[in-house]
């Protein structure tokens, strides 16, 4: 048996409920005052209401309240014309094409649609209703009707406004809890106001932009993707897609967003820790994949700096996640001493295709066509290294030995930090026939000292503990330690322009089972 139509109540131009059904055959029209076929079919509803309106309810529902007027005015109708300038009944009904007849029985069944003008079938329709009415029909010159007409586009079907119908639909995906503003309230200042933002403007998420976000994921919006600290608050779906909104991200970016936020909040990655220590640290986010091609990030001229809108947006919605979501913010459990920029962005893909050395993500145990996040714990960076001068690979990277010797500190030893290596020195390392295991065993090299140099002196009271430095044999303090507690600390990655014999280091946080590790997590597109 066919579905009943949806039922639904409007007012007419007179400001009169009308509802449907009324348990009487009806014809329902679907107009809008600036579409040419409509402004041509309207006299024509108009005699069929006059002819048969007895026996049959007519709802013509328009789109615009103006424009219903409009029309009324401009042919003289007597055909009452229904205000759905909401659209919710044309969403409800999938309206796609403007106008749009539908004949229903009196349970409100579809006998019959027509969609825009076609002179044969609105005369056999107008003959049918006659018939069905016993009455001798509606006084209207076919002849002088063009055959065809194409109609126009229906409000509720244009993507801005469609987005929001869904939202605001019975079965809407969003449950989050909507704040309503005053009309003269400013969005954007109202959002600063509420503390949504790190300090810059965002989106105001509506339900039609989240909703638009939400189809970058084949995630149902009530998923929790995370359970995210201080707060310990679930984050689903629909609340990481929020603050993708207010990053300025664009729905396929979704993925990426999410496979971060579930690295973030593992035991390993401890981000709580990350987020909280008077250092400074923030989430560096590196992508490899496929998806960096598909999604346009930036791995060449500039990867670490402003001008890409993916690079720059994926890694502001983690951090305005965990901020939102997880009530991490300044002066409340984020205590940073100083800060750094990083805790605005920091987001690149590896230039995998730069090198003949293995990617990050394939280091890391993942395929080569897998699409991978990998989170790294940043305090610091992208400290310049600049070296236009070394040859050979051993030169160069004996430099970059000698400015990571000095991270943090240089009597003290490290764990994780991530090297990026720009074209032009992957070419001069490439000269040496250099891996990246090559690099880390030079690096080690470059920056293994004396024991005696890493201990606390009058100089400095960083370094090893000098009460405990007295006590050792001279051969132990004689014994060369490198700055990193072992190779496979250090990452490195390719990214940046072919032209610039610059790279880059970021520096690390505490490493371990009291610190934080670096995650990798696998992107799920949709």
């Amino acid at each position: 048996m066919t579905a009943l139509l949806p039922a639904f109540s409007l007012q007419d131009t007179h400001g009169a409920d009308r509802s449907y059904p009324s348990h009487r055959p009806a014809l329902i029209a679907f107009v809008k005052e600036d579409c040419p076929t409509c402004d041509l079919v309207m006299p024509l509803v108009d005699a069929l209401f006059r002819a048969v309106g007895e026996s049959t309810e007519f709802f013509v529902i328009g789109q615009e309240a103006a424009g219903n007027l409009a029309l009324v005015e401009r042919h003289r109708l007597a055909v009452p014309i229904l205000d759905d300038s909401t659209l919710k009944v044309s969403f409800a009904y999938d309206i796609d094409t403007v106008p749009t007849l539908i004949l229903t029985d009196g349970e409100g069944r579809e006998r019959e649609r027509i969609v825009g003008f076609d002179r044969q079938s609105w005369q056999s329709l107008a003959a049918r209703l006659a018939d069905e009415a016993e009455h001798e029909g509606a006084d209207i010159s076919w002849d002088g009707l063009p055959e065809w007409r194409p109609g126009c586009g229906s409000r509720s079907a244009d993507p801005a406004i469609a987005d929001r119908l869904r939202a605001e639909a019975e079965n809407s995906p969003l449950r989050a809890r909507r704040i309503e503003i005053a009309p003269a309230d400013d969005e954007f200042e109202f959002m600063f106001d509420q503390g949504f933002t790190d300090g810059l403007p965002v989106l105001p998420p509506t339900p039609e932009r989240v909703v638009r976000m939400l189809s970058g994921t084949h995630r149902d919006p009530q998923d929790v993707v995370a359970v995210v600290p201080p707060n310990m608050a679930e984050a689903t779906v629909e609340k990481v897609a929020i603050n993708a909104v207010l990053a300025g991200c664009k729905p396929e970016y979704l993925p990426v967003i999410i496979a971060a936020l579930e690295a973030a909040c593992t035991d390993e990655f401890n981000v709580h820790g990350v987020m909280a220590t008077t250092m400074g640290a923030s989430p560096l986010m590196i992508v490899n994949g496929p998806i960096r091609h598909r999604l346009g990030m930036n791995m060449g001229i500039g990867a670490l700096g402003q001008g890409n809108r993916a690079n720059a947006t994926i890694g502001r919605a983690l951090r305005l996640v965990l901020r939102n979501v997880g009530g991490a913010r300044p002066g409340g459990t984020e205590r940073s001493t100083l800060s750094n920029p990083m805790k605005f962005t920091m987001c690149f893909a590896e230039w995998e295709e730069r090198s003949n050395w293995m990617p990050l993500h394939v280091e890391r145990g993942y395929d080569e066509g897998d699409s991978v996040v990998t989170l790294f714990p940043a305090t610091s960076g992208p400290q310049l290294i600049v070296d236009q001068k070394s040859r050979t690979a051993e030169q160069l990277a004996g430099s970059f030995g000698l400015v990571m010797q000095d991270i943090h500190h240089p009597r003290s030893l490290t764990m994780d930090c991530v090297l990026v290596v720009c074209p032009e020195h992957v070419d001069t390392l490439a000269t040496g026939n250099y891996s990246k295991s090559d690099l880390r065993k030079r690096i080690q090299e470059v920056t293994a000292v004396p024991m005696r140099q890493r201990v606390a002196d009058a100089t400095t009271g960083e370094g090893f503990d000098a009460s405990r430095a007295a006590s050792m044999a001279a051969d132990a303090l004689d014994r060369r330690v490198p700055k990193f507690l072992s190779e496979d600390m250090i990452h490195i990655v390719v990214a940046g322009a072919d032209a610039g014999k610059f790279s880059g280091l970021f520096h690390g946080w505490v490493g371990g089972a009291m610190g934080s590790q670096p995650v990798s997590r696998k992107i799920e597109e949709a």
